[in-house]
């Protein structure tokens, strides 16, 4: 499994904080020449989703929680200051700020469909905390959407375009729907598993050449919510 190297990071400090800013460490770390990076992806993440429902059967927002691997987890909180080395809510506070403010530019990797029309999700999101477990960081956030929708077939998808990061839904429960209407049906559609194997074949530049910005949808996690 392909990992960042240890020498961006040491020479890379103060991005280290930006756990959700992967494309601007990797500029920034070939800029300075740290080195050649392996190749994709580098950073690994456990998804939950909850997608969330109003009385009237509206869908008004979604709930994530993100679980970094260890190794990514272990680089982020360097330089953190905890007393039992549990970090609480509180000491991991302005870390979760600087993710929720880094996911922005990315689109916040959701990527929601209403019968078949993109819909927005209101910046920033809300209730965005991180915890600290077992040796890794996971980052909880809702994203709302800017206006409730009540479609017949709700696509979600959850990827990284440039497929820095990998996202894997969990085995166990991977996605709930909170007071969804009677009769709806979920499907998860998760990528075949090759994603890694796939992008490591390839070098660095080919991620950063303009014809493969969107190689990471190949490896979407797609969420199909079907109601009545």
């Amino acid at each position: 499994m392909t990992r960042v190297p240890k020498s961006l990071f040491s020479k890379r400090p103060r991005l280290v904080a930006l756990v959700m800013t992967f494309l601007v460490t990797v500029f920034a770390a070939l800029a300075a020449g740290v080195g050649p990076l392996s190749a994709h992806p580098h950073v690994f993440v456990t998804a939950v989703s909850e997608l969330i429902y109003a009385p009237d059967g509206s869908l008004t927002g979604v709930r994530h929680a993100w679980t970094f691997d260890d190794m990514f987890s272990s680089y982020a909180i360097q330089g953190l200051e905890s007393k039992t080395k549990t970090y609480t809510r509180e000491e991991l506070a302005p870390l979760a700020q600087i993710n929720v403010d880094s996911l922005k530019e990315y689109g916040f990797f959701t990527f929601a469909k209403a019968d078949g029309h993109r819909e927005h999700f209101q910046d920033p999101p809300v209730d965005y905390y991180l915890d600290y477990k077992n040796g890794m960081l996971t980052l909880h956030f809702t994203l709302m959407l800017k206006t409730p929708v009540k479609p017949r077939q709700l696509v979600l998808e959850i990827y990284d375009r440039t497929f820095f990061v990998e996202f894997q839904m969990a085995k166990e429960d991977p996605v709930k729907l909170r007071a969804a209407p009677a009769g709806c049906q979920m499907k998860l559609d998760r990528p075949d598993g090759g994603g890694a194997v796939t992008a490591q074949a390839l070098d660095e530049q080919t991620f950063i050449d303009g014809e493969n910005k969107n190689f990471g949808a190949r490896f979407s996690n797609k969420i199909t919510v079907d109601c009545p």
